[in-house]
């Protein structure tokens, strides 16, 4: 069976950048095992990265959250050193969840990355409705959320949508 790893969003910004946390920092070394696992298997890793641009703190989203941040091309934007890896596919995204998933075929999903409680339950959720007989995991010791409380809840919201969590 193909399995993918969704590697959300494990970029510079969102680890020690403008809105990086202790926790992500924490989680770091971990995402890099499960990169390993997939790729020693021969399993598709897609990476996203979220994309946006100088224009940022104009948008809606950049109305709510004044923080620049991921602003396509610098280096906060970049995926965290060490972990791309050949062979694997990059999706820039303009907001939290892809919603263009529907262009490509999945036998089972995993997910891991940051926020979990934003950019992971979006896609997550959005991958559910798209692929709702597809097995969709999350592995909480590979995520971490604005704080310890949101990640907590949105992995019952995760779950309570029939997506498997593990690693907690």
């Amino acid at each position: 069976m193909k399995k993918t790893l969704i590697v959300v969003d494990m970029q510079n910004d969102f680890i020690d950048g403008s809105l990086g946390t202790k926790e992500a920092q924490a989680i770091v070394g971990n995402v890099k095992k499960k990169i390993g696992e997939y790729q020693a298997r021969g399993d598709e890793i897609i990476f996203t990265r979220d994309t946006h641009r100088e224009n940022y703190l104009d948008t809606s989203e950049g109305k709510k959250l004044p923080v620049e941040h991921c602003i396509c091309g610098t280096k906060g934007w970049e995926i965290a050193e060490g972990l791309e890896v050949p062979g694997s596919i990059c999706i820039d995204k303009p907001t939290f969840g892809w919603t263009h998933w529907n262009d490509r075929n999945f036998e089972e999903i995993e997910l891991v990355g940051l926020c979990t409680d934003i950019c992971v339950v979006s896609n997550a959720l959005i991958l559910k409705a798209m692929f709702p007989e597809t097995e969709i995991t999350v592995d909480a010791s590979c995520c971490a959320g604005v704080t310890r409380e949101t990640h907590e809840a949105a992995l019952q919201t995760m779950k309570m949508c029939q997506i498997r969590v593990i690693g907690e």
